[in-house]
């Protein structure tokens, strides 16, 4: 599956283990942006994250406040 802007994943990896995050920027083939409720926005390993097939209609770069209104629109 496509690590893109929006994609909703869960973090494998670290404290955060199991919680969803969302994509909100590429930064190369290895890393991206992630955030979202309980995760702290930050560069993730895409080896860390488990891809959903729920993609949220974000802007690259969106702050914590409209990850958390798509997410909570999109339930």
């Amino acid at each position: 599956m496509v690590m893109d802007i929006g994609r909703v994943c869960v973090k494998l990896a670290g404290h955060e283990a199991g919680k969803r995050c969302v994509i909100v920027e590429v930064v190369d083939n290895t890393y991206v942006v992630v955030s979202g409720p309980g995760i702290k926005r930050r560069r993730c390993n895409i080896t860390h994250l488990e891809p959903t097939d729920k993609k949220l209609d974000i802007s690259k770069g969106a702050s914590d406040e409209e990850v958390k209104r798509a997410l909570e629109a999109a339930g």
